[in-house]
């Protein structure tokens, strides 16, 4: 098959999902500056000794993996590993916490054992409704933290709880993928933060 094939429903269907996304990510791009804040702030804490926390559900707990791991890896060339904890990681104390105490309360009570005051829990959700990450936040400001969120379209609750989010329109898959955009801007202001605070001290 060439690129000049014919258009197929099929290729309809493919094409259709890339032009729903740009709106999303057009929107996105005039977040530019709220992330550019987040990544700096997120850097100065965690040079300090802060934690971050991370959560979501199905393809959002992707894509909280995802900011995790480049977190404790590294995104733009090397430097030292941060502390980054994705909250479904430990799939025994999901399931345990699941188990015992529901559903809604496997963030929350990770977020009580792991949490500090000064850490920061960052929250994705294309509804911005789930229960568990409305409880993760609830927990998280009882314990001192400052919670982030990334959701579709505005208002919505788990925006609402949040001290400050990204909201963006469009269909979830849409927004999960403008959510890893998202992401990957926000590491590569915090990786550039973290140079430039590093070199200071030198």
């Amino acid at each position: 098959m060439t690129t000049t094939a014919p258009r197929t429903t099929a290729s309809r269907v493919a094409r259709d999902h890339v032009t729903a996304a740009l709106p999303t990510m057009e929107a996105l791009r005039g977040e530019a500056d709220r992330l550019a804040v987040w990544g700096v702030d997120l850097a100065d804490r965690m040079l300090a000794g802060a934690r971050l926390l991370a959560g979501g559900n199905g393809g959002s707990a992707a894509e909280a993996q995802h900011l995790t791991a480049e977190l404790v890896g590294r995104f733009d060339g090397d430097r030292r590993a941060f502390s980054a904890i994705c909250l479904h990681g430990d799939t025994s104390a999901l399931t345990a916490i699941g188990n015992d105490y529901g559903f809604e309360e496997v963030f929350a009570r990770q977020v009580t054992a792991h949490g500090a005051p000064g850490d920061v829990l960052v929250l994705l959700s294309t509804s911005g409704t789930s229960r568990n990450l409305l409880r993760a936040a609830e927990t998280a400001h009882g314990r001192g933290m400052t919670v982030w969120a990334l959701t579709g379209a505005g208002p919505n609750p788990l925006a609402d709880a949040a001290d400050d989010a990204v909201t963006l329109p469009g269909r979830g898959a849409n927004v999960q993928e403008a959510h890893l955009v998202a992401i990957h801007a926000f590491c590569r202001v915090f990786d550039a933060r973290v140079r430039d605070r590093i070199g200071a001290s030198r």
